[in-house]
């Protein structure tokens, strides 16, 4: 039964296999404090005290019916999940925790936070100002040391109040690791409701901690493999409106989309290079699927492959000067790199199994993948097609996605007979798994930058 479902996925459809043709016709980082925590070095656990912001009054503000007050226990909540759910820190939030008062905020109780067990502090405050928005300032402290590392602060109209909270734990996670964040960003994927074998899947999207989800389709047309443009502005997806399998881009703005090429030919797996300036896919003409390149801005496309067989599901490298794509030329799915351009074409992946929907890590340095063998695993290989390890072990997890710092992988798992579909992420050591929660199930997701 898995082979048939790994054979259709690879041939037929859907994102699984992702990339898949459908029908084919016939802030820079600054030096941690205790420690690097790169790559695939174990977790290890920093205690962290994040009580309520302050505020200067408790002013009403669109962001929160109970004002500034409410909205500070808000913005540390939100500071302390982001935290928690790194598996990297022990947070501790603002239930459990004394407030601090406003003139504290500069100038911390000590010895409020030494008998805490808690290594780190990290207090701010919010408050609300003449011109209706909002003001998040925050400050991470070494209670030990009874120093401040670092503080910021960012104005913010009210309705991006989460966007505040995330940009604290991203300059929080920044200083204590040495390591680019990610908590604000954003994810696309695809929303499914409906029985078994009649999914309706619409285009969706939410903030990395699952905040503030927003269907964008209407599901009258099933949608699939969606990216985000690197500014944010736009979704490259594919959609069988009209019947068609065919790539559009939706414009978020406006909220209109266009037509990728005007082919006639099923049109699926697309991917934005790096710069937002080309997108990649793929394209199936008399039984033969190739990638292609094209503007983004339309215009004529470039064909890049032109083997026998199927070749689909290109991820540039983050510098924009190779291509990973899945390619059944050798007679089995497998892994191939090329220089942009089309040339220089080898495989890379030799391993029992197959290999499919390949995604090239943001540090450039492993390629994630999905190794079918069996079961469907979520799998890294190095560029050059050596270090093949496993970090998912279920019956079919998927279509890997790289977080913008390349430290947490997330991906789509199945459901044993009821085909249900839910998100979940890993980090690169194969620990911290889980699931994000999603308000519908949900598949095929696509990890945005950081926001600017």
């Amino acid at each position: 039964m898995k082979k048939l479902i790994a054979c259709i996925a690879f041939a037929i459809t859907v994102p699984a296999s992702a990339q898949n043709a459908p029908t084919i016709p016939a802030t820079p980082a600054e030096e941690g404090l205790t420690g690097s925590v790169t790559d695939e070095k174990e977790w290890q656990d920093l205690g962290i005290a994040i009580p309520a912001f302050a505020t200067d009054a408790n002013k009403p503000t669109p962001a929160n019916a109970q004002g500034t007050g409410a909205l500070g226990v808000e913005v540390a909540r939100v500071i302390t999940a982001d935290l928690r759910n790194n598996g990297l820190f022990m947070p501790v939030g603002p239930d459990a925790l004394p407030r601090p008062t406003y003139p504290e905020i500069p100038a911390p109780n000590w010895g409020t936070w030494s008998g805490r067990s808690a290594e780190m502090l990290v207090q701010g405050h919010v408050n609300a100002e003449a011109d209706g928005n909002i003001t998040v300032s925050c400050h991470l402290y070494d209670v030990n040391l009874r120093q401040e590392l670092v503080n910021k602060d960012w104005r913010l109209a009210p309705s991006d109040w989460r966007r505040g909270a995330h940009k604290c734990a991203d300059l929080v996670y920044s200083r204590l690791s040495g390591e680019n964040p990610f908590f604000d960003s954003k994810i696309a994927y695809i929303a499914e409701t409906g029985p078994k074998g009649n999914r309706t899947k619409q285009l969706a999207i939410m903030d990395s901690d699952g905040a503030n989800h927003r269907f964008i389709t209407t599901g009258k047309a099933t949608a699939l493999t969606p990216r985000y443009s690197p500014d944010y502005k736009s979704i490259v997806y594919l959609s069988y409106l009209n019947g068609n399998p065919r790539i559009y881009v939706y414009d978020l703005v406006a909220g209109t989309q266009r037509l990728v090429t005007q082919s006639t030919n099923p049109t699926f797996a697309p991917r934005w290079s790096p710069d937002g300036r080309t997108i990649l896919y793929s394209m199936a003409v008399n039984g033969n699927t190739d990638i292609y390149s094209v503007s983004a801005q339309g215009g004529q496309s470039k064909r890049l492959t032109d083997a026998p067989g199927i070749d689909v599901g290109g991820s540039y490298s983050p510098d924009g000067s190779q291509i990973v794509f899945e390619s059944d030329r050798s007679g089995s799915q497998q892994l191939y790199v090329m220089n942009a351009d089309g040339t220089n074409q080898r495989r890379i992946s030799f391993f029992g199994g197959r290999a499919a929907t390949p995604e090239w890590s943001p540090r450039g340095d492993q390629i994630a993948f999905t190794h079918i063998a069996g079961n469907f695993r979520v799998g890294l290989i190095s560029p050059s097609g050596g270090n093949l390890r496993h970090l998912t072990d279920s019956w079919q997890d998927e279509a890997p996605t790289w977080s913008p710092n390349g430290r947490i992988i997330q991906f789509f798992r199945t459901e044993r007979g009821s085909g249900r579909a839910s998100l979940w992420q890993v980090d690169l050591t194969g620990r911290n798994l889980r699931r994000l929660p999603t308000p519908v199930d949900a598949s095929d997701p696509a990890w945005g930058p950081v926001l600017p």
